[in-house]
């Protein structure tokens, strides 16, 4: 049995090691401020701060990429969290979305931080200032209309 056990450790140490060859791009895309929500007209300090704070490194370009983004298997969850997010909505592209669907976002960021879902648990656990208030929640929902 320690022989067994010596090689399974042995296995799973060459396994990740060779999974630090595999980087998938952590990248920013350049970003024109102007086009990003902070800087759209009627969009209060409060909803701006909550933003920065708790959703910009998955729904924006400004992603903080931590330290523990370059180490396999996390990265690849990370950086394919970050791509879906900015795929769902990206806060920095903000004016390139209609009035309407920039008020259909907005009222999908309150049903899914209202029901909990945004932010996910995984990013909360390493980023826990990124938790939402009460508070949070009411202003992201005041933003979307309700």
């Amino acid at each position: 049995m320690s022989r067994r056990f010596t090689v399974a450790v042995g296995v799973l140490v060459a396994a990740f090691a060779a999974a630090q060859l595999v980087r998938p791009e952590r990248a920013n895309p350049s970003t024109d401020p102007s086009r990003a929500i902070q800087a759209h007209a009627g969009t209060s300090t409060d909803l701006v701060a909550v933003l920065d704070r708790a959703c910009n490194d998955c729904h924006s370009n400004g992603t903080v990429w931590e330290r523990y983004t370059q180490v396999a298997p996390v990265s690849w969850v990370i950086v394919r969290g970050v791509a879906e997010g900015r795929r769902a909505v990206n806060f920095s592209e903000w004016a390139g979305y209609t009035p309407d669907l920039q008020r259909r976002l907005m009222t999908q960021s309150c049903r899914e931080v209202s029901a909990g879902r945004m932010p996910g648990w995984p990013y909360t656990l390493l980023r826990p200032e990124a938790r939402l208030s009460d508070h949070d929640v009411e202003t992201i929902c005041a933003a979307a209309g309700r």
